[in-house]
């Protein structure tokens, strides 16, 4: 007879984020001693890292954190991934994302590759993530950093389903005055996806590619010669309004652009970020 209850297997489980399966073959193990059980999971779990390495994480969440700088603010925006779901509700993962993002801004990194290698608390961020990889049983990764600093720094973190974490996550770079719309603009960034902040911003081989393709796709339409300079600045101006976030209509009131939302409070958009857990 099992010498652990369902209450104790339930624990565990909360405790380590494990599986059903492995919970109770570790309190079998351990003959249910709840901290044995907690390091026999552990183990198993780090010895089974390097196993997971070609494993997909489409899943996981995003985290943000600001901060008063030299500049005005500072924010770092993460995105840790993990491979289902289960774990990316889980209150052991959260917690996890939320020390790493801790450990991030405080290292001072600004990429990924920066901040696994930064030290915190006598080892470094990615063995932290591989210990607690260990004990949930799935590949976590931390994806992607982004760093912004200026006046204000504003954020937004949506929920694309109400049981699991955020999974988009936006910064908004203004002047003090461009706070006052910044959260509109950030909630429009996480529902449009703009590519650039101004026209200026897109690469102009990019923006050479777009025109070839309206100027063939014109002719290929059998459009008058004479009209083609027309028709092609047209169908270039529709492309920057599909990708330039200033020449966009504002999500929350399309009768006016995100350029003449903050100019009617003197705000100045300086920089954005966008993250989309696994895209």
């Amino acid at each position: 007879m099992a010498n652990y209850t369902a209450a104790d297997i339930k624990a565990l489980r909360e405790r380590t984020g494990a599986g059903m399966l492995d919970v109770k073959k570790a309190l079998d193990e351990a003959a249910g001693d709840m901290e044995k059980a907690t390091e026999i999971l552990r183990v198993k779990g780090l010895k089974g890292v390097a196993k997971r390495e070609g494993r997909a994480t489409s899943e996981g969440l995003v985290a943000a954190h600001i901060a008063e700088s030299a500049a005005g603010q500072r924010g770092v925006l993460i995105e840790v991934n993990c491979e289902t779901d289960f774990v990316a509700k889980s209150q052991k993962f959260i917690d996890l994302a939320d020390k790493v993002l801790a450990a991030v801004a405080a290292s001072g990194a600004d990429n990924a590759d920066a901040a696994l290698a930064a030290e915190v608390d006598g080892t470094t961020i990615q063995v932290m993530i591989d210990e607690e990889a260990a004990t949930l049983g799935e590949k976590i990764v931390l994806r992607r950093v982004a760093v912004v600093e200026g006046p204000t720094v504003t954020q937004y973190l949506h929920r694309t389903a109400k049981d699991l974490p955020p999974s988009i996550g936006v910064f908004v770079v203004t002047n003090a005055p461009g706070q006052a719309v910044a959260k509109d603009i950030a909630q429009h960034i996480a529902a449009l996806a703009p590519e650039f902040r101004a026209r200026e911003d897109v690469p102009a081989e990019q923006v050479e590619n777009e025109r070839r393709i309206a100027e063939e796709t014109s002719r290929n339409e059998g459009k008058p010669e004479a009209a083609l300079p027309k028709i092609v600045e047209g169908r270039l101006n529709g492309y920057f309004k599909s990708v330039v976030l200033l020449e966009q209509p504002l999500a929350k009131d399309p009768k006016k652009t995100v350029d003449q939302t903050l100019s009617e409070v003197d705000g100045e958009l300086q920089e954005f970020v966008r993250f989309r857990v696994g895209s």
